[in-house]
Order: structure tokens, then C-alpha cells, then sequence
């Protein structure tokens, strides 16, 4: 069963987290390299710009977002591999700067890799 995790880029990180990875295109205003402790930062697994714009985390927007978003992630497989193969050697938490816990590309991604899991 993979684990994924989602954590705000503004909490601190937690000891349970495993591999740290940031999500999005632009780092998370304020927050130093170091206080992230992130292992990586897949910025071009985030949505495109084009996409972000659009969504502009509009909670209506969020189904069309998700459907978009999972076409682009579609279209991106080798980054997805990568993600998937990093989630085979354990927990994952997927990094993030939106200020909405529910409504954000860190959830809509979680959901994706959760759907596509066999």
C-alpha cells in the first residue's frame, strides 16, 4: 500500500514524513531551502502555468481542474514513473504552498497516483 502525505511547505516538517518532495512550479514564498528539508522538487510534475492560471484555486474550478491537470500528469509519464518508483521505497509526502488543504495540485496528484494504483 503506498503512503502518500501531504504537508503545507509552512508547517514544520515531521519525522514520519519520508521522502519530502516539493510540488509546485514556484518555491513557496518565504521559506528557506533549508527549513523545507525537502529531497527533491519535481516542479515539472506541478500543472502548467497555463493550468494554474486558469484554476487560480477557484473551489468551483477544482472538477475541471482535477480532469485537466490528470490529462497533463497523463501526458508526463516519465515524471510520473519517477514519482511512482520513489513511493516503492516507502512513504512520500508531497510538498506544498497553497493555502487551500483541499483544493490544491498536492491533492489533485495524491488522488491521481492513488487512481492509477494497481
Amino acid at each position: 500500500m503506498t503512503q502518500i502525505w501531504l504537508r503545507r511547505a509552512y508547517e514544520k516538517p515531521g519525522p514520519s514524513d519520508g521522502q519530502r518532495i516539493l510540488v509546485d512550479r514556484i518555491w513557496p514564498r518565504g521559506v528557506s531551502k533549508e527549513a523545507l528539508e525537502l529531497d527533491d522538487w519535481m516542479k515539472d510534475i506541478a500543472p502548467s502555468d497555463g493550468l494554474r492560471d486558469w484554476f487560480d484555486h477557484d473551489p468551483d474550478k477544482w472538477q475541471e481542474f482535477k480532469r485537466r491537470y490528470a490529462g497533463e500528469l497523463d501526458a508526463n509519464h516519465d515524471l510520473v514513473a519517477a514519482l511512482r518508483q520513489r513511493l516503492e521505497s516507502g512513504r512520500v509526502t508531497l510538498v506544498y504552498g497553497a493555502k487551500d488543504d483541499e483544493h490544491n495540485n498536492a491533492v489533485a496528484l495524491k488522488a491521481y497516483l492513488s487512481a492509477v494504483e494497481t
